[in-house]
């Protein structure tokens, strides 16, 4: 790390000697050199605190423990909980956390050394371990937890509380009169989550490096390919071979008509003359996840016109959206733009009609195509956490403009006339569709929108099923910056024609 001390008066000289009067002001700059590689934790609980808004107290949190099967004596899949591993960078089951925030003190709780399990599944990790491996001030073993929380007992201040994320995690051998919050910790953690730190950020670009080697791997063969199955295993098989045992999701591999199908899991279905494959896959890296979808006709060509002009009208969705992405952007904002490019395209290619893009937009019948919103946060969850949901619309000032264009559901995050905006450390994805589903079609028939939908066009388009096109985004000092390097585009196509 380097300092930079920069005069903001006119004591400084020109020499190698500076001059200091306690009157003038300094601005001070730090900059880190190199990088840091362990999980910034302890930044982490510091950042949560001050959300919180609390100068005492103490959080505690419980990792993910060891769970088997209902009726078996397997385990199942180990997954961190999320919460926890903000505060700790710890993926290993059965830990605890707990964070004083008056006296600034992270402590991690490992598990008890157990000979019987070291010697089938290799030991758990030892405090020294923990310690050189973890940005935490100290480690203890799970059995001195009671004696920890104890000696924060008899030091608290009277008018500190104990934050829990769920009531089911409290000790149970707490006082019962023990001051316990529930309702805090959540939002100040969510909060803290939402703009993410350079290590953070780090993590999410590996997790995108590694997704785009496994999509161009699955390019470069898919012209050999017969199932969809196929293309989910060696999406897979690429992400374990660099190193990401885990995807932050399950892949989704549809081809033709089962691309109409938002979180079609089944991969099982044949290629054969089917027209496009839409693959929406993303692997994880130390717990950070990606997410991104390519859409792409399986001949490595447009001669099916009706996969070109959706292929042509989502990508020009994606790329307008992306241009304007910056700090104080609202988000919102560009999913209702991406709406009225489709309405847009949808008319000149006849799918829509009888009417102008501002009255079929205000039916609605736009979300027939486009049902889902244009992005979310990426970060710890492929839909991570922040204050608040970027899609969120005001109840008082935004039903009104924006209600045609979002589904309600999904947008009841609490709102203010300022919030929710974009800002520099955000991620987040850039996802529009166009989709042609025989249900939702059939479904549409029955609105009373149905009059600027042209049916026999719209159901020319059922066989693609749909198109979607998905990249992280960063929002950055300056605008932003595509983290996902998955080929798209003629670059997309150049590597499906070389595929034989």
């Amino acid at each position: 790390m380097r300092a930079r001390m920069a005069p903001s008066s006119s004591s400084a000289t020109q020499s190698n000697h500076v001059t200091v009067n306690p009157v003038d002001t300094y601005n001070i700059h730090l900059a880190v050199t190199g990088t840091c590689d362990k999980y910034p934790a302890k930044q982490h609980a510091r950042k949560v605190a001050q959300r919180l808004g609390a100068s005492n107290g103490l959080i505690f949190l419980a990792g993910q423990p060891t769970i088997n099967w209902r009726d078996s004596d397997q385990g199942r899949p180990f997954r961190q909980r999320r919460y926890f591993y903000y505060l700790s960078g710890v993926d290993e089951a059965d830990c605890f956390l707990t964070y004083d925030i008056e006296s600034d003190l992270l402590t991690l709780y490992v598990p008890d050394f157990d000979l019987h399990r070291a010697i089938w599944m290799g030991p758990t990790l030892s405090r020294e371990e923990a310690q050189d491996k973890y940005d935490v001030d100290r480690v203890r073993y799970h059995a001195s937890l009671q004696e920890g929380l104890q000696s924060w007992l008899g030091r608290r201040s009277s008018d500190s509380s104990l934050y829990l994320i769920h009531e089911s995690e409290k000790p149970e051998y707490l006082p019962a009169d023990l001051p316990v919050d529930l309702e805090k910790l959540r939002p100040a953690m969510n909060a803290a989550r939402g703009v993410k730190d350079e290590y953070e950020i780090r993590m999410i670009r590996q997790a995108n490096n590694i997704s785009g080697l496994a999509h161009r791997k699955v390019l470069e063969r898919i012209r050999t390919m017969s199932n969809e199955s196929e293309i989910e295993g060696l999406f897979l098989d690429t992400c374990v071979s660099h190193g990401a045992r885990n995807q932050a999701y399950e892949i989704i591999a549809p081809s033709g008509p089962n691309a109409a199908v938002l979180h079609y899991v089944r991969n099982n279905e044949s290629l054969h003359k089917k027209p496009l494959v839409l693959l929406d896959a993303g692997a994880e890296w130390n717990c950070y996840a990606s997410d991104i979808t390519r859409t792409f006709p399986l001949t490595g060509d447009w001669s099916n016109p009706y996969v070109r002009d959706i292929y042509q009208l989502v990508e020009r969705m994606q790329e307008e959206c992306i241009r304007l992405i910056r700090r104080g952007t609202r988000f919102l904002s560009l999913h209702d733009l991406a709406h009225e490019i489709a309405i847009d395209g949808l008319l000149a290619l006849g799918v829509l009609k009888a009417g102008t893009v501002a009255e079929i937009r205000r039916s609605g019948v736009s979300k027939v195509f486009f049902p889902h919103g244009l992005g979310h946060h990426v970060g710890l969850e492929v839909h991570d956490v922040s204050e608040s949901s970027i899609m969120a619309m005001h109840p008082f000032f935004d039903h009104g403009h924006y209600a045609p264009v979002v589904n309600s559901s999904t947008c009841l995050s609490p709102c203010t006339l300022s919030a929710p905006l974009l800002e520099e450390g955000m991620v987040i994805t850039v996802e529009p569709g166009i989709y042609f589903s025989f249900l939702a079609l059939q479904s549409a028939r029955k609105q009373e929108y149905a009059q600027f939908i042209d049916f026999d066009v719209a159901e020319k388009y059922i066989p693609i099923g749909g198109v979607r096109i998905e990249d992280d985004i960063l929002v950055t000092a300056t605008g932003n910056e595509n983290l996902t390097t998955a080929p798209k585009g003629e670059e997309m196509l150049a590597l499906i024609r070389g595929s034989w």
